[in-house]
């Protein structure tokens, strides 16, 4: 993936503003991890509890097949924190080019 940024001419080398933005993108990347992982770990307790995995539970609390525990309210919140985290890191990695 090439991805090209325009910076206004400030008096700063190319190699120093790239330097920054890798830093920048490295630590964003740090962040999103740390995130992704406390969802992920929240959706292992309650797969852990319920005996199912998280894909399987949002596919039946969507359809309307579980009820409206309070857990599954919040379990539906974690799974949706981790996707979307799981999405951005994703797609930092790759900005980044690191491996898996």
């Amino acid at each position: 993936m090439n991805v090209q940024i325009q910076f206004p001419k400030t008096g700063f080398s190319d190699d120093e503003v790239k330097k920054t933005i890798d830093y920048a993108l490295r630590q964003e990347l740090e962040q999103t991890r740390l995130r992704r992982d406390h969802f992920a770990a929240a959706c292992r307790r309650f797969e852990l509890m319920y005996g199912m995995d998280s894909d399987a539970f949002l596919e039946k609390f969507e359809a309307g097949e579980l009820g409206d525990d309070a857990d599954f309210f919040d379990w539906f919140a974690a799974k949706r924190g981790y996707d979307l985290w799981e999405k951005r890191y994703q797609i930092l990695r790759e900005l980044v080019g690191e491996s898996a």
